[in-house]
């Protein structure tokens, strides 16, 4: 459930402490991992390098970069959290705060989980929206990632 009917303040603030939608689900494998490694310049042996990975990182494979399960939340809420029908635009705002739980696996699958944690108005009446997310890795207890994530949006009145 997204917020798209919620096309006023007061339909939004209703819907605070509500499950916006869990993301299917997204395997991380090798390619992909290296792939980011080669956009940010980044090639830490630990994530790039399974044999290096196998004999010397306490996860006996290699992981994917927490970074990269940063940036995969805006394509995952994509999936599940559509903007009010009479948004003018959304901006990401940053995190309250965001913490890398537990390693994300080469191979693994992983989801995210959104739900509205609180919503205010800011001096110049956009809406400051507050999204708490969870990204799960399938099988395990501990989830990749904690946050709580702002953004700002405008609605046509």
């Amino acid at each position: 459930m997204g917020l798209e009917s919620a096309t006023t303040y007061e339909a939004i603030r209703a819907r605070v402490a509500t499950p916006l939608g869990t993301s299917q689900w997204v395997s991380i494998d090798q390619a992909w991992i290296d792939d980011f490694a080669r956009v940010t310049r980044d090639h830490d042996p630990m994530h790039v390098d399974p044999q290096w990975a196998a004999d010397h990182s306490p996860y006996g494979t290699t992981v994917a970069f927490g970074f990269q399960t940063l940036s995969l939340l805006t394509w995952l809420q994509h999936e599940v959290v559509r903007w009010p029908d009479n948004a003018l635009y959304g901006l990401n705002y940053g995190f309250d705060r965001l913490r890398f739980v537990a390693p994300v696996p080469v191979d693994s699958r992983i989801r995210a989980h959104f739900a509205l944690a609180g919503a205010s108005r800011d001096d110049d009446g956009r809406i400051r929206l507050e999204t708490d997310v969870q990204v799960e890795i399938e099988g395990e207890q501990r989830p990749a990632l904690v946050a709580r994530w702002l953004a700002l949006l405008a609605l046509r009145e």
